[in-house]
């Protein structure tokens, strides 16, 4: 996984990632994880399938997986949602 590019969605507005998030209850916050997608085009149709309103507003940008690492502790996210079929969507999470 460190060897390989991975594709994150960001905002054009703010510059946010996009991220699935996990609600744990009503006294805690919700978890956050940074979705990660394998190829170019599966993140270009998720945007497309979930989000076609406002896919404009959003960019697609390439990262390594030694990157990975710095981004994930940089915004403090609780690990990565790895979609696996941007069309369901079929997402496998892993904490760090």
């Amino acid at each position: 996984m460190l060897s390989q590019i991975h594709y994150l969605v960001r905002s054009k507005v703010d510059g946010k990632y996009l991220v699935a998030r996990i609600n744990q209850g009503e006294d805690q916050a919700p978890l956050s994880y940074l979705l990660v997608f394998q190829e170019h085009f599966e993140a270009l149709s998720y945007l497309n399938t979930h989000g076609s309103e406002v896919s404009d507003r959003f960019v697609v940008e390439s990262i390594s997986g030694t990157q990975l690492k710095g981004v994930l502790q940089r915004w403090g996210f609780q690990g990565i949602g790895l979609v696996r079929d941007p069309l369901l969507p079929k997402i496998e999470f892993l904490s760090i």
